[in-house]
């Protein structure tokens, strides 16, 4: 089996975790390697900067990786999948922040869990994702075209409201006048969309969801629609340009753009260990009403 390990933060756990994973994986006569930048920030922070100096290296990911450990939160995970993309390559997220959907496995749980994993113990939870294509041809938004969580729109550069003119499947539905529009996928229904106001919808659906950012109109909802639908976007204010993110990755935009939002033709495959679920995550986040954002 090849691993690897990726992280973006240093805390006060991030050393235990990173020691503890690497003294099972390497044990266990598995091939592992841990991300360059990553690897520095450890260095620099570390007490014992000496002990990882022999540790190997990636920059990027190929097919020959078997699994990819992200060392985080939920906001690790969706950067992780940067380097994942289309390449079919399971992920695990160690938690070293608060609970998150994505990131469930704690600091005490690591060596149990891969023993897990190496006896196939697990499920794999395949995610949809949305693609973005801009009639610019941005180059920003083209490098990395696709989100897991979600993809905004969001005024720039003022406190005044934007026009967001939408299209589905070529159909005019409404012109948002909102500060911004969220089109989530299921999984990013926990995180940017349930905190303006979205449902929850379990991982398996086969639903987006657009949900307008502080819209003036009290009758704009969050409105659900199959994932099968292809979103245009066009947006006008009093500024000349616009942000657009996926997930955490920001782009500027010209008003006038058309954004065309669809399915992406590839899924990113999360391990759910057997002894966990969405609905027993869904249940200790109601309970205590912890953000899983960091």
């Amino acid at each position: 089996m090849k691993v690897a390990v990726f992280g973006r933060f240093y805390n006060a756990t991030t050393t235990e975790s990173v020691e503890t994973l690497f003294h099972y994986l390497l044990n266990n006569d598995i091939d592992a390697y841990i991300e360059t930048e990553f690897l520095k920030l450890i260095i620099n922070e570390s007490q014992n900067s000496k002990d990882y100096f022999s540790l190997k290296t990636f920059d990027t990911l190929d097919n020959s990786f078997d699994l990819l450990v992200s060392v985080g939160g939920d906001g690790t995970i969706l950067r992780a999948i940067t380097f994942v993309k289309d390449k079919d390559i399971p992920i695990i997220g160690i938690n070293t922040g608060r609970l998150g959907f994505l990131a469930t496995v704690s600091v005490n749980e690591i060596e149990n869990a891969f023993k897990d994993i190496i006896a196939g113990k697990y499920r794999i939870s395949e995610r949809s994702l949305l693609s973005v294509e801009t009639s610019s041809g941005n180059k920003d938004v083209s490098a990395l075209n696709f989100a897991l969580n979600e993809v905004a729109v969001s005024r720039k550069n003022t406190t005044s409201m934007i026009n967001v003119e939408t299209f589905l499947d070529g159909e005019y539905l409404t012109t948002y006048w909102s500060d911004g529009l969220i089109v989530s996928t299921p999984t990013g229904s926990t995180g940017y969309s349930l905190s303006c106001g979205g449902p929850v919808i379990t991982p398996g659906t086969n639903t987006f969801v657009l949900t307008p950012i502080a819209p003036h109109n009290l009758s704009a909802r969050p409105l659900a629609i199959p994932d099968s639908t292809v979103i245009q976007l066009k947006v006008d204010g009093r500024e000349n340009s616009h942000l657009i993110s996926l997930d955490s990755r920001i782009a500027t935009l010209e008003n006038g753009t058309i954004i065309t939002l669809k399915k992406a033709d590839f899924k990113i495959k999360m391990i759910d260990l057997l002894n966990e679920s969405f609905l027993v995550t869904l249940r200790k986040k109601l309970l205590w009403g912890e953000d899983n954002r960091n």
